[in-house]
């Protein structure tokens, strides 16, 4: 029996946006691999004015119109996606985040399957204004008790899950990430930098990931060496004027850079890595620098603590990061064997073919139990935790 999947929750494939579509792409193609029917719903806009299919690299891609801009239109696209899966009924759904898991109550009333990765603990961000904090809030609930399984990318994710409902309920799968071997470091050239002579920051512009704080404490002295803070970084922006008026001359803002092999030389050849997320579960920016060898300095909250382990080291405050930002610039043997962990920490459990597989177990536990019903074996079970 073919076995069928749709995945819903992100803006498409191929990917252009963040984590969860690299995240999806690199699922779809795998399961596509081992012979799976996968189906992605992808966001298109007004241009359009009826749904249109299409098949990329073997995977089915249904695009939905969507009228509107912003977080309304991603409330339309997703009510309109549920909609139709509710319609077509797949055998399994794959739902990346829970913002507005209140339609995904519709899929468990229809009988369908739906695993929900369960992101960060998103309404606690800073960006929130009262009612879209509580909407979200609202809808971790709702998504904790209508989802069929609960994937948390990160093990305090699934301790607080775990005050909602049954942790049988609960599986833990981090985020992946490739390994970097190698990058071209004449794309270094365009921003002036020199290799092992800056650090690098990978993050939305967003006071909960401590940009403003690592940038004070980089501009507390000369450094003789760069800091480069990737995003856009608009002059109409509160925090971001803030952060902007606290560099000095040897921060550098080169705006958002989205090109793979880019970001690769960026990362690979930084002498380390300014890792500032104080909200979520295992960030991607974060797993991704591992892979790439990468020294990493981090704020010490439990979400990182865990993720990058004895490869990094951890600041709370900005006196704290401005001291190790100064020992890690001078300490070439301190970064040398913070690179070498890295490496061990991202091969204990971050690459990819490790967090696909684990995916296709959980998604495939809907097909165990119901072969174990066909087939009259009252005891059949699914597969337990990866």
């Amino acid at each position: 029996m073919t076995k069928e999947i749709a995945i819903l929750g992100i803006r498409g494939i191929p990917a252009n946006h963040g984590g969860f579509e690299t995240f999806a792409e690199r699922l779809a193609l795998y399961l596509v691999g081992r012979g799976w029917r996968v189906t992605v719903y992808c966001q298109g806009d007004a241009s359009i004015d009826r749904p249109i299919e299409d098949v990329w690299r073997g995977v089915n891609r249904i695009i939905l119109p969507v009228a509107r801009n912003g977080a309304l239109g991603t409330v339309e696209f997703d009510w309109k996606c549920v909609t139709q899966v509710a319609r077509i009924k797949p055998q399994v759904v794959l739902t990346l985040g829970y913002n507005t898991a209140v339609f995904s109550a519709w899929l468990r009333l229809r009988g369908i399957h739906n695993v929900i990765n369960m992101d960060g603990l998103e309404w606690k961000r800073n960006k929130w204004r009262s009612h879209e904090r509580a909407w979200l809030w609202l809808n971790e609930r709702i998504g904790c008790l209508v989802g069929n399984r609960l994937i948390a990318d990160h093990p305090e994710i699934a301790k607080h899950l775990a005050t909602r409902v049954s942790p049988e309920k609960i599986v833990t799968i981090p985020y992946g990430a490739n390994r970097v071997l190698s990058a071209d470091e004449s794309r270094l050239q365009q921003y002036g930098l020199e290799k092992d002579r800056y650090a690098i920051v990978i993050a939305r512009p967003e006071p909960e990931n401590s940009i403003l704080e690592i940038v004070k404490a980089f501009s507390a002295r000369k450094r003789n060496a760069r800091l480069v803070v990737l995003g856009n970084y608009l002059p109409t922006n509160k925090f971001h004027t803030e952060v902007l008026a606290a560099a000095s001359e040897e921060v550098v803002f080169p705006g958002a850079i989205y090109e793979q092999p880019t970001l690769e030389a960026l990362r690979f050849y930084a002498r380390f890595y300014v890792h500032g997320h104080q909200v979520g579960g295992t960030n991607p920016s974060l797993v991704e620098a591992l892979g790439a060898g990468n020294a990493v300095l981090a704020h010490g909250n439990a979400f990182n603590r865990w993720v990058a382990g004895d490869a990094a080291r951890f600041f709370n405050s900005v006196d704290e990061c401005d001291e190790r930002i100064g020992a890690l610039l001078e300490d070439t043997h301190e970064i040398q064997s913070m690179r070498e962990e890295a490496v061990i920490r991202f091969e204990s459990g971050f690459e990819w073919d490790h967090i696909l597989h684990s995916y296709e177990q959980i998604l495939s536990e809907k097909f165990v139990v119901d072969f174990a019903i066909a087939r009259g074996d009252a005891n059949g079970s699914p597969v337990r935790n990866p």
